[in-house]
């Protein structure tokens, strides 16, 4: 029955003057979103409104599960859409139409109509009524209910009437690609997809680095990151991901280094060399998973010290989450099951014994005073030699 979708979105709608930029942002990710999807659609916009239509034979469940994962959509409302003719002509429309969405199911309803053409001759308090009263004759087992109805029939009169009655609730944020772009420091785990997933959710478009350490993780476990990226760009659009093989650095820091201090130094680089690539891309952030506390390397001593290797930002969208929280995320978004995987990741393989909680900055920098030289070496290396795959 449905060919049509309304789209509603929420903070676009506040951007005044600029609004059409994000609606057009939100045309193209929408046409992103369903290029999957077996069918032909259009996607247009009229008036502060945006309508999906299915040109051909679909796939409606497909259809509805592809637009739930665009960012910038707040509701999907599956929708008709008559011509003006008349009244009379609504009016049994409308009851057929309840007829064959709800049936003889005993149910509340409210009509709420919108009369955005104002030269239509019936006023909204006026159409509501005599579209009521229609219904209520045609179905005994239905009822007016104002205040919390089962069903709120919309009625949209514009150049044509939109009729729809259920509202599925999109994941909302803004469309990707309107602020900006950052690069994710993408593990195995399951922290980093959710924070990814997070920041693109705010509209920003995201690039990845995974550090891998072979032959101490595997092609399996560098296989997981990419499906992990993979799963990430339902949401996100293609996802550029950047390979490093930092087994040469990493076991430099391990041989060189007090060991209570390995996670913090290599940590500190990870990030030198992720921001070269970020800088490299055009990003002007980078991300992580970070949770306050969660870790020794995630203390406030340990992110302070960290983030003191950064000239660009560092943003931490799961600094205050507990990990039951970033579960339930990572549930909903598909990665959970990816991440929960058991192939090692590259920091689980030199980690330390009794690592450094509250590391002391000058302490940290003078231990990397002493490797600087082949550090810089190292890291180069690893950089010139990263190897790039695009997940989508």
């Amino acid at each position: 029955m449905f060919k049509s979708f309304l789209i509603k979105y929420g903070e676009i709608g506040l951007k005044g003057k600029n609004r059409h930029v994000f609606e057009d942002a939100l045309v193209k990710q929408i046409y992103f979103g369903l290029k999957d999807v077996e069918g032909e659609f259009k996607v247009s916009k009229e008036q502060g409104r945006i309508y999906v239509d299915a040109l051909s034979e679909y796939d409606y469940d497909e259809t509805l599960e592809a637009l739930t994962r665009v960012f910038g959509i707040v509701g999907i409302c599956p929708m008709v859409q008559i011509e003006d003719e008349g009244f009379d002509n609504l009016a049994a429309f409308i009851a057929d139409y309840m007829g064959k969405v709800y049936g003889d199911r005993e149910l509340t309803f409210k009509v709420h109509a919108r009369r955005a053409r104002k030269n239509y001759p019936l006023e909204s308090m006026e159409i509501n009524a005599r579209l009521g009263e229609k219904i209520l004759d045609a179905y005994p087992n239905m009822k007016v209910d104002v205040h919390d109805p089962d069903v709120l029939l919309c009625v949209e009169i514009r150049n044509k009437i939109s009729i729809y009655s259920e509202e599925i609730p999109g994941c909302g944020g803004m469309p990707i690609g309107t602020n900006g772009k950052a690069m994710l420091l993408l593990s195995g785990g399951i922290d980093s997809p959710v924070a990814g997933w997070m920041i693109a959710k705010r509209g920003v478009q995201i690039e990845a680095t995974y550090f891998h350490a072979p032959p101490y993780t595997s092609e399996r476990a560098k296989q997981k990151v990419v499906d992990l990226a993979t799963q990430m760009s339902k949401y996100t659009g293609p996802i550029k991901l950047n390979i490093v093989n930092f087994t040469d650095p990493q076991l430099y820091i391990y041989e060189n280094a007090p060991h209570e201090q390995l996670t913090i130094i290599m940590r500190r680089y990870m990030m030198k060399i992720a921001e070269e690539l970020a800088t490299k891309s055009g990003s002007m952030a980078l991300v992580t998973g970070e949770s306050l506390g969660q870790v020794a390397s995630q203390t406030i001593q340990s992110l302070y010290t960290t983030n003191e290797v950064c000239t660009m930002p560092v943003f931490r969208p799961l600094i205050g989450f507990d990990k039951q929280d970033i579960i339930t995320i990572a549930e909903k978004i598909g990665t959970y099951e990816t991440s929960i995987l058991p192939f090692e990741d590259c920091c689980t393989i030199f980690v330390a014994k009794h690592p450094v909680t509250k590391p002391i900055l000058h302490i940290i920098q003078r231990s990397e005073k002493k490797i600087e030289e082949k550090m810089d070496e190292l890291c180069k290396i690893a950089i010139d030699t990263v190897e790039t795959v695009i997940c989508q």
